[in-house]
């Protein structure tokens, strides 16, 4: 199999549009998909347990009485974890403890402070930061194997002091992932259920009688799952709906053109829509790269796919020099962007939009996905011009502390007073004036 991938060049007449209609992704939703979920969400949101479990016999062909038989007991997870091998135990345990040492230094504390401007002795001002009580996390099952999105969701949910994390995960014809049930053990998940699809979504967001309605759903899934997801947005919280992975690379020509190759497979195996982009200065390791590729493409187990999302949304860009690579990053603002330059430091700063930046020939994208120890979550398909990573920040809530004194009121009410009149808001004023001594 041999593979096909544009070759551009930032000095093409129509270069912009040219990469505009590269970038460009609808995630127009399919009608039929829309409406089945709907009406799952309704059946759900009436029916509770009886419907998940009707649900869950009809798509993951497990036939039980009730929702108990779909919850895992906490037994069965850690013999999961104890039944795994040495070598596979030892890599999810330390890319556990990576991942938790990273995200515990973004735990945010409440605070204070007396207000110092005339006329406020006495008042207090503040943030009060509190956890959300109870969270969902879907994790995709079956044969795909995603223990990575058990440690990077239930983690900072765990850190930052979230009261209860359920998790479902679908277990089509009863097959269990061993890792991913061994993970759930390893980062303290308090509950499992076998259940997945919308169904499950709307179990977390809705609440039946035997799973509580959860604050926020985390977690990535199919397309049934993000319109779910969509859909129940405002009943509770939801981490985003990503789409299609993406790696954008910078180089100077100054790496291994095998090792560049090898980080475009990376993000390409994921599915026909996932995006790989090289920005390169030199023209001389572009052509080396595009023989890389042709040479490592038969060896890969997921050749097709990669061969698919390197022909449609692929590209071996040639730019002037690093500033403009830079200027082009920005507007593609990528999930993943790897500086693979001989001197990256001082290009870090000319990025403002990236989900995550990896800096060197050595920071791969592929230790960000299971064990550097940053959030493998990350904002997709542009949003990180205005969207960040999934973090501790996401399982915790601020709320404002407002403790006028006597003195303040007198101060703030004349303010106060005057706006509220200004905006026709005659019982603010009032509200306001009632405090005032004269």
């Amino acid at each position: 199999m041999s593979a096909q991938i544009r070759r551009l060049s930032s000095a093409d007449a129509g270069f912009t549009a040219t990469l505009d209609a590269l970038l460009a992704f609808e995630g127009s939703t399919d009608a039929a998909i829309e409406q089945a979920v709907a009406d799952i969400l309704q059946a759900v949101r009436r029916d509770g347990d009886q419907a998940v479990v009707e649900f869950t016999r009809r798509f993951d062909h497990l036939d039980v009485a009730d929702m108990a038989a779909l919850e895992l007991p906490r037994a069965e997870l850690e013999a999961a974890l104890a039944g795994l091998g040495a070598e596979q135990r030892q890599a999810l345990e330390a890319a556990a403890e990576r991942v938790r040492s990273y995200h515990a230094r973004q735990v945010q504390e409440s605070w204070q402070y007396e207000d110092q401007a005339p006329g406020m002795a006495g008042t207090r001002l503040g943030q009060k930061v509190t956890p959300l009580d109870r969270v969902g996390l879907y994790v995709p099952g079956g044969r795909a194997s995603y223990p990575s999105s058990v440690l990077m969701n239930a983690i900072p949910a765990k850190v930052a002091g979230v009261g209860e994390l359920i998790m479902v995960v679908p277990t089509p014809r009863g097959e269990k992932n061993p890792l991913v049930l061994a993970a759930a053990a390893i980062t303290g998940v308090d509950r499992v259920f076998t259940i997945g699809g919308a169904q499950a979504v709307a179990a977390l967001a809705y609440g039946t009688a035997t799973i509580p309605q959860v604050d926020k759903i985390v977690g990535p899934g199919n397309a049934y799952v993000a319109s779910a997801k969509r859909r129940v947005f405002g009943t509770v919280g939801i981490d985003m709906v990503a789409g299609p992975s993406e790696v954008l690379i910078i180089s100077d020509g100054s790496g291994n053109p095998d090792w560049v190759a090898m980080d475009l497979f990376a993000q390409a195996e994921h599915d026909d829509l996932a995006q790989s982009i090289l920005l390169c200065t030199d023209a001389a390791f572009i052509a080396r790269v595009e023989d890389s590729i042709a040479r490592l493409l038969p060896e890969m187990p997921r050749r097709e796919t990669i061969a698919t999302s390197l022909k449609n949304r692929g590209a071996l860009i040639l730019v002037q020099d690093l500033a403009e690579a830079c200027d082009i990053a920005n507007r593609i603002a990528p999930e993943h962007l790897e500086l693979s330059l001989a001197e990256p430091g001082p290009w870090v700063d000319r990025i403002r939009h990236a989900g995550a930046i990896f800096i060197g020939h050595h920071s791969v994208e592929a230790l960000g996905d299971y064990c550097a120890g940053p959030n493998h979550v990350l904002p997709t398909m542009r949003s990180a011009r205005f969207s960040s990573p999934l973090g501790v920040y996401d399982f915790q809530k601020r709320t404002s502390l407002i403790d006028v004194s006597e003195a303040g009121a007198q101060t703030l009410g004349r303010i106060a007073s005057v706006l509220a009149h200004g905006e026709g808001l005659q019982a603010h004023a009032r509200s306001a004036e009632m405090r005032l001594k004269s």
